[in-house]
């Protein structure tokens, strides 16, 4: 009986003398990650604290304990709207669009510049293919405005050059456009940088598979079917599973920036919602409890979509 204690008294201690020797030899790590993990705190789960508002009818200057709680008013309010499903709407429509095509494009991207041989071609599309993304939306919404304008636009000019309309087409004050322009917008501005991440995984993969294939008689086609996305398959199902868990976090700015009073019936989301029904309006419980909704389904859909990819591919981010 003395035995099997003082065995169980050793297995014990010895992943805690285990960890203890990690600790010290990787200590300055340790110390060099604490300025992050503090910034994540202070930055990512102290504001956690406001989300009370959503249950308080908050008013500025009171203190916490003077607030009125009001339960779950707010949410009853936000469930009764007919307005907050159509904005729901265009968020989830605009999203998936964003999801399928931003999830497609770069990955297609990413197989074809990895077939071009000349080095310098590939410096050089890949450059000019990320570059969108370091200019603002201020910017990027003003140039794909001024070519999808009436007046001089690049877009009406081709099209009416290749006899496809007779006159200029009005896209931004088409609603029945507008979900598909952002999409567009947004596949310009943001294939380049997402690239790159495949770009990296195709790298890795190597090169001795590729011999092989071409020694089987494989074409290209197929030495990329068969043997560069199975390589990067882990990195295209994680990127997935975190685009899902970001299935309404669509932003607003595409949308403010490139939506108008003609085609707000469209352009409308739910951060836009927040911004104007919650803070304009000096609502600000109702504001929170909408970003509450908001943050809750995601981090449903993040599990969901984990859990899903889990069971069938055995890939997972958790």
């Amino acid at each position: 009986m003395k035995t099997v204690t003082s065995n169980a008294e050793n297995a014990y201690k010895l992943p805690k003398r285990h960890a203890w020797k990690v600790f010290r030899n990787q200590q300055y790590l340790y110390y060099m990650s604490i300025p992050f993990v503090l910034w994540v705190f202070v930055f990512q789960y102290l504001p956690l604290w406001g989300w009370t508002m959503a249950f308080q009818k908050y008013k500025p200057g009171l203190g916490f304990l003077d607030q009125k709680w009001v339960g779950l008013e707010h949410f009853s309010v936000l469930f009764g709207d007919e307005h907050f499903y159509q904005v729901l709407r265009n968020t989830l429509a605009m999203s998936l669009m964003g999801l399928i095509a931003g999830f497609i494009v770069p990955v297609v991207f990413a197989l074809l510049l990895n077939e071009v041989r000349v080095q310098v071609m590939k410096r050089f599309v890949q450059t000019v293919s990320y570059l969108p993304h370091f200019v603002s939306w201020v910017v990027a919404a003003g140039i794909v405005t001024k070519m999808l304008s009436t007046d001089g636009g690049v877009v009406n000019d081709i099209l009416m050059n290749l006899h496809l309309i007779d006159k200029p087409l009005q896209f931004m004050a088409e609603g029945n456009l507008f979900w598909g322009i952002v999409t567009g917008a947004d596949i310009w501005k943001e294939t380049g940088w997402s690239a790159i991440i495949y770009l990296a995984a195709i790298s890795g993969i190597g090169p001795e598979l590729y011999e092989a294939a071409r020694v089987d008689g494989a074409s290209r086609l197929q030495q990329m079917w068969h043997i560069t996305l199975p390589g990067i398959r882990p990195t295209i199902i994680v990127l997935l599973i975190m685009s899902i868990g970001h299935l309404l976090g669509t932003g607003f700015e595409k949308q403010f920036l490139l939506g108008n009073h003609l085609v707000i019936d469209y352009s409308e989301v739910l951060d836009l919602y927040a911004l104007n029904y919650g803070l304009a309006m000096g609502r600000y419980s109702f504001g929170t409890a909408i970003n509450i909704f908001n943050s809750v389904i995601s981090l449903l859909l993040l599990f969901a979509a984990n859990g899903i990819f889990k069971r069938f591919t055995n890939e997972s981010i958790m």
